[in-house]
């Protein structure tokens, strides 16, 4: 067993020029995604009752306590950064994601929100290039279209099986997008422990000001699950940000479409859904787009060598 306690890995020193790792990344990134399915069945389990600002809220608080303790231990220094631009702009954009999403789940499937929101991922990829300067060829952003084609599919816009609620996972797949390529830039000069600090304190900050608006008395049944989910995120998020350093984010990019395997089985077992038709087809070809993205990626990557 290692002798690194929780609160000595977390409060790890920063990573400067962090070397590339992409076996440690992938499965950082993997294990990510089963913390955050984790959460979104809390959350579809809330929604139905509490408004999605005041169950983020409860998140956020919960994700802010877990840290706060961190930040002590480091007397502050933890709190330092050296981009407090990129922080507030990744704090509001994983905000959006948060919100936006729950707000799907509150009138979609579970299954049908997560495929749904799987566009993140090729948003990524295509991010990537302007804001990276990451090399993406002809064959991966062909992937790329046709994985936008596949969450055509599941949405179906122009006919009598659309919902309007399911673009609020396209937005929530945007603004999670948008928040990972700032991860990406961020890999150097900021601890971890300092990245997800930021996070949940700017989301925190908004949502308290929101939160009167929207203000339901909770039961302690309900705190505690609200508590249990800032947990369960902070976890994934710090595994999250871990991937994203060590390694490029259009090959991790791919590995995110794990948390649909979980969100299936959560559906069925917890919620008795069962996907229709159109979203195991639509899903079947976002799945295969990213994994011929990540297969590229690694032909790439073997030519270099």
């Amino acid at each position: 067993m290692s002798d690194l306690t929780p609160a000595k890995t977390l409060a790890a020193p920063p990573l400067r020029e962090a070397e590339e790792r992409p076996l440690l990344a992938i499965g950082l990134v993997l294990l990510s995604m089963a913390f955050f399915s984790s959460v979104d069945v809390l959350s579809k389990i809330m929604v139905g009752e509490y408004s999605p600002v005041e169950v983020a809220w409860g998140r956020y608080l919960s994700n802010t306590l877990v840290l706060v303790p961190f930040i002590v231990r480091s007397r502050g220094q933890l709190l330092a950064t050296a981009r407090p631009l990129s922080q507030v702009v990744r704090g509001v954009s994983m905000l959006g994601s948060a919100v936006l999403f729950m707000a799907g789940l509150g009138e979609l499937a579970i299954a049908d929100a997560t495929s749904i929101g799987f566009v993140s991922p090729l948003l990524v990829t295509a991010l990537s290039i302007p804001v990276l300067g990451e090399k993406v060829g002809i064959r991966r952003w062909s992937a790329v279209i046709v994985g936008f084609a596949g969450i055509l599919i599941i949405i179906r816009p122009g006919t009598s099986a659309f919902n309007p609620a399911a673009l609020f996972p396209v937005l929530s797949a945007a603004c999670w997008s948008c928040g990972l390529v700032v991860t990406r830039r961020m890999k150097t000069g900021e601890p971890v422990l300092t990245t997800l600090f930021y996070t949940a304190f700017v989301g925190l900050g908004i949502l308290t000001v929101l939160l009167p608006s929207v203000w339901l008395p909770l039961t302690w049944q309900a705190f505690s699950v609200m508590m249990l989910m800032g947990i369960l995120n902070t976890f994934g998020q710090y595994t999250l940000t871990l991937g994203y350093i060590r390694g490029p984010a259009s090959m991790l990019a791919p590995f995110s479409y794990s948390q649909i395997i979980w969100s299936t089985l959560s559906g069925i077992f917890v919620f008795g859904t069962v996907p229709g038709l159109f979203t195991w087809i639509g899903a079947t070809i976002v799945v295969a787009s990213g994994l011929y993205v990540f297969h590229r990626e690694r032909i790439i990557k073997g030519g270099a060598r």
